[in-house]
């Protein structure tokens, strides 16, 4: 009894991590993690955790994933859905190898936010081992163009804003955490480089225009759900995804250069190794539905990098077809 209610206890710190930076993936207890006094111990927890090193970060990991694919039904269901809604053709023993893999990185993302947030920033710096495609960024901005960074939930996407607001002047938008009392430790972990954080509403958008126009970098979450009216279906992975359609109004008014970038952990967590890779050109569309089939196109193109990276136990396939039919404004739910 003792070792579970253990086991139990280290999934709920895993999951009170995940609450206050995601929207749904692992954040189911996020109801139990809302007071002031539970605030003060995550982000004190963060501030334990941000002393140790990725590759310390990475074997507390290593043992809480397992532990996570064994006692947390919910998040080994949907990774498990969503492997084999992607991958129909994998052999199951190897779905379930990458299940394990994937919800192992995820563990190791939420535990490396401290790190992240809060290390000395040479720390950080040092533990980027290499950046591929950097002169992406460099020769739009050399052309007069801004430059928007789809920014998937792979790898640890807190490490790529550390970096990209350390060398670029960055602008990415920001939705405060179900944890109130977590906001300004979130807010001053993505700021302290530099970042500009934007709300996500029209000024928002603004915002974000205004930066592309100065030939600047702007971060963009290119899987994230949208409300309903926000997109449209794109195919991902060849099922149908509900896609923000917030990138072709950007690209039309500013003619802006568009990456996927990602920050892919290194094996055995000895740090990072930051990927900028050309977008497809899909995304330059001023049509809504084929530019998000870009986008998606774009994610799947990153996830190939090592797709145990990527946050499998996000609901990427929540929103369907056959609700958008339901739905009064069902003309504006393309399906391309």
């Amino acid at each position: 009894m003792p070792a579970r209610a253990g086991i139990r206890r280290a999934i709920c710190i895993i999951r009170a991590l995940s609450s206050a930076v995601t929207d749904d993936a692992m954040s189911s207890m996020s109801e139990d993690v809302s007071s002031p006094l539970r605030a003060r111990a995550i982000a004190l927890l963060w501030r334990t955790l941000a002393r140790l090193t990725p590759h310390r970060l990475w074997q507390l990991a290593r043992l809480i994933g397992p532990l996570i694919l064994t006692f947390s039904r919910r998040e080994r269901d949907v990774t498990r859905t969503n492997l084999r809604h992607v991958y129909p053709e994998m052999p199951a023993r190897q779905q379930r190898r990458l299940t394990r893999d994937s919800l192992t990185h995820s563990s190791a993302t939420m535990l490396e936010l401290g790190f992240a947030w809060m290390a000395a920033p040479e720390r950080v710096e040092t533990s980027i081992r290499a950046v591929h495609g950097r002169e992406l960024l460099d020769d739009a901005r050399a052309e007069g163009r801004g430059v928007i960074v789809l920014a998937p939930h792979y790898g640890n996407w807190e490490v790529l804003n550390f970096w990209l607001s350390s060398h670029f002047p960055f602008t990415a938008m920001y939705e405060p955490p179900k944890i109130d009392a977590l906001d300004p430790v979130i807010r001053h972990g993505r700021e302290r480089m530099g970042a500009q954080l934007v709300p996500t509403n029209p000024r928002g958008v603004a915002s974000l225009l205004k930066a592309l126009k100065r030939c600047e970098a702007v971060g963009i979450l290119p899987d994230q759900e949208p409300s309903w009216g926000s997109g449209v279906f794109a195919d991902f992975f060849q099922r149908p995804a509900y896609t923000a359609t917030l990138l072709p109004k950007l690209v039309a008014r500013t003619e802006a250069r568009v990456v996927t970038g990602v920050a892919r952990r290194l094996p055995d967590g000895k740090g990072f190794a930051l990927h900028f890779l050309a977008a497809d050109e899909r995304v330059y569309s001023h049509d809504e539905a084929l530019s998000a089939t870009g986008v998606n196109a774009s994610v799947e193109h990153a996830i190939a990098l090592e797709p145990a990276q990527y946050q499998w136990e996000y609901k990427r396939f929540r929103k369907t077809p056959q609700q958008a039919a339901q739905h009064p404004d069902f003309k504006r739910f393309r399906i391309y």
